[in-house]
């Protein structure tokens, strides 16, 4: 979202932030925009998602028993039941800061931008009375094409099945499970404490889905060459990569270790935010097969040093993900598969070794492995068998992998516009014409059995069987008829 509002701010847009007084990353004196600070008395701290992270590992290790497993679900239910629970405490706070609130209407905003996976901007959009434009990947039901646009399961996979567009019956009957899967779980978990604020503070008659659905403009972060080719609405608007820029030149330190690679080039590894470290004995067997490589390695790793690091690889803190992909040095990328990352691969032509942790990590990297362009390994696997070794160089040295990458990195770059020029376009445009409403379909307000047309099939299936029914009763009273004259004439 920075990426954006920084983007916003150098066309001249004036950028007003709602945050938390504990936010993780929204800090005050940004030079881009203004905060505006809610007080709040809980909030999840960084650490929250280490337990889950090391219980996943274990779990896909088979360290842990199918109570373990389940545990772990009951435990992710939860701590999502409890981040909602926090936002909808934030909002609540908001609305009723009779003074914030008064602020926020004289400011005559243009509209409200927000990443609809928390609710809160849908709920402030509402209260304002703004156009409302999404900065989306997940609403807070799932996957935000289910909440916008037709989705037919028979070849739209859901997140966290791992399937691909093409599925055999087994495989369908999978991806249904896991849709209703995320449905219990918005309906019963998630949004009824969102439609509870909606109950106190708008009334009854406001439904939070509707809210949700009824937004002017869904900026999307895919593309379609990365998503599944699927129906879609005409204010959904596609921006996958738009944070992806060309590479800057490395500090002079990394730019020295990745030159002194040679012709081997170097290989960059990053888990992600949440994945600061690994189980000793899988970091040891990841070091060491990096130790028997030519190429020089970056990781990006925070846990203890493994004792198996060889001199060719190189632990950081942090890494410049964009500028390193887009160094003509670099050959894999060894990734979590978070969207990021992905969109940053696919931008710059680097194949991947995926290393898929949680939530829709394997989806993604399912995708490039899909079209060619990675080699996926499970966490239980990882460390077994040289599998890691074996997985990097397979993806060094057959051509394919780089082939299709690049070849996926010139389907995204032909475009008549970058996706962040698109983007600035369409939120301008919603703020020129005060909403898109002539692009939103109504079809969120009707009944469920109003939309898939149930009504009418029941109409028809009742009209027949009343045209039938009466048909058989008039030829069963024509034919008695004819039997009664028969016996009259007979007598």
């Amino acid at each position: 979202m920075d990426v954006m509002i920084k983007a916003l701010h150098s066309q001249g847009h004036s950028i007003d932030v709602v945050r938390t007084n504990k936010s993780w990353y929204i800090k005050d004196g940004a030079a881009h925009y203004k905060t505006i600070t809610v007080p709040v008395t809980e909030a999840f701290n960084h650490d929250f998602i280490n337990p889950i992270v090391k219980n996943i590992i274990a779990i896909e290790r088979g360290e842990s028993s199918v109570m373990s497993f389940v545990n772990l679900q009951l435990e992710m239910f939860s701590s999502m039941t409890d981040m909602h629970a926090m936002n909808c405490k934030m909002v609540t706070n908001m609305f009723q800061d009779r003074e914030l609130m008064n602020s926020l209407k004289t400011s005559k905003y243009d509209l409200v931008l927000t990443d609809p996976a928390w609710g809160v901007g849908i709920l402030l959009a509402h209260a304002l009375q703004l156009p409302l434009v999404y900065n989306v990947r997940w609403v807070t039901s799932g996957e935000g094409h289910l909440a916008i646009a037709p989705s037919p399961l028979s070849y739209i996979p859901v997140t966290g099945s791992g399937l691909t567009d093409k599925m055999t019956f087994i495989q369908r009957v999978k991806n249904i499970i896991f849709s209703i899967i995320w449905q219990a779980q918005n309906i019963f978990l998630i949004c009824p404490q969102y439609q509870a604020v909606c109950d106190l503070f708008f009334g009854p008659e406001v439904r939070y889905s509707d809210l949700l659905q009824g937004a002017d403009l869904w900026l999307m972060r895919v593309d379609f060459v990365f998503e599944y080719p699927r129906p879609t609405m005409p204010n959904v608007i596609y921006i996958g990569g738009f944070q992806c820029t060309p590479a800057k030149p490395l500090s002079q330190h990394l730019e020295e270790f990745v030159q002194s690679s040679g012709e081997h080039g170097v290989i960059i590894m990053s888990l992600g935010t949440f994945v600061n470290e690994l189980p000793a004995d899988m970091a040891n067997e990841i070091a060491a097969a990096f130790a028997k490589l030519p190429q020089k390695v970056i990781w990006r790793y925070k846990g203890s040093r493994p004792d198996t690091l060889a001199n060719n690889t190189l632990l950081v803190d942090w890494m410049p993900q964009n500028d390193l992909l887009g160094h003509p040095k670099v050959k894999v990328f060894v990734a979590h598969g978070g969207t990021n990352g992905v969109q940053e691969a696919i931008y710059h032509g680097v194949p991947v070794v995926g290393l898929p942790v949680f939530f829709d990590q394997y989806d993604n990297l399912i995708r490039l492995e899909d079209r060619g362009a990675a080699k996926i390994l499970t966490l239980s696997t990882v460390d077994k068998d040289n599998n890691f070794l074996k997985a990097i160089q397979e993806v060094l040295n057959e051509p394919s992998y780089r082939m299709n990458m690049q070849r996926l990195s010139r389907l995204h770059r032909d475009q008549p516009i970058t996706p962040m020029d698109n983007a600035l376009f369409w939120i301008e445009f919603v703020m020129r014409h005060k909403g898109a409403a002539h692009l939103r379909t109504e079809s969120y307000k009707m009944s469920w059995y109003s939309y898939h047309s149930v009504d009418i099939v029941l109409s028809f299936v009742a009209a027949v069987a009343l045209i039938t029914f009466l048909s058989v009763v008039s030829f069963r009273l024509f034919c008695l008829d004819k039997c009664l004259k028969r016996k009259i004439n007979k007598k």
